[in-house]
C-alpha cells in the first residue's frame, strides 16, 4: 500500500533542492539515496531521490533530474508516495489516510457529521478532516477522546466533539 511520506514545498537555492514538509515517522529510513517516489499528481513524477539533508531543522532534497530552482519550483505541492507495509495487529490504533477518506463520520447519537475527506498533519496531534452535509470542513482532532471509534470495515468514524466543533451541535434536531 503506498502512503503520502512528504509533501514538497518552496525550492531552496538554485541547484534545485527542495524544502518537504515531512509525513513519515522514519524520515531517515524513507529519504535514501536512490529512493523512487511515485508521485500526486501522478504527472511529476516518478522522482529519484538524489540527496537529503537536514538544514536548521528543515528536511531538504534534491531529485536526479531537477537540477536548477525553477524545475525545483515545478514540484511545489507534489505528494512523495512511498510503498509501506499493511497495517499490522501489533499496531491497531494506526490507520492509513487512503483507509480513513470516504468513511461516514457520525456522532455518538448517531446523527450524520459528514464525511472523512483527509487527514492533517498538525504539530501536536493530527487532525481528521470532515466534510459537513453543508460542505463545511471541519477539523477534528484525531485523538480517542474526540474520535472514540474507527471501524473501517464498517465505514464509519464515530465523533464524541466538544460544543462548537461542528455544525448543529447542541440538541438533537427534533428537539428543537
Amino acid at each position: 500500500m503506498e502512503a503520502v511520506v512528504a509533501r514538497i514545498g518552496r525550492p531552496h537555492g538554485v541547484r534545485g533542492q527542495v524544502s518537504v514538509e515531512v509525513r513519515t515517522d522514519a524520515p531517515e529510513l524513507r529519504f535514501t539515496r536512490g529512493a523512487v517516489f511515485t508521485t500526486d499528481p501522478a504527472g511529476a513524477g516518478p522522482l529519484t531521490l538524489g540527496a537529503a539533508q537536514d538544514h536548521n531543522g528543515v528536511v531538504l532534497l534534491s531529485f536526479e533530474g531537477v537540477a536548477d530552482r525553477n524545475a525545483a519550483e515545478g514540484l511545489r505541492g507534489v505528494l512523495l508516495l512511498a510503498d509501506v507495509p499493511d497495517q499490522d495487529d501489533d499496531d491497531a490504533d494506526a490507520w492509513s489516510v487512503p483507509a480513513l477518506v470516504g468513511l461516514r463520520a457520525e456522532r455518538e447519537d448517531g446523527r450524520e457529521a459528514g464525511v472523512v475527506v483527509g487527514v492533517e498533519h498538525g504539530p501536536a496531534q493530527d487532525l481528521l478532516v470532515v466534510r459537513q452535509p453543508s460542505g463545511a470542513l471541519a477539523r477534528v482532532p484525531f485523538v480517542s477522546a474526540l474520535v472514540p471509534v474507527v471501524d473501517v470495515p464498517g465505514g464509519r468514524v464515530v465523533l464524541s466533539p466538544p460544543g462548537g466543533l461542528l455544525e448543529g451541535d447542541g440538541e438533537p434536531e427534533d428537539a428543537r
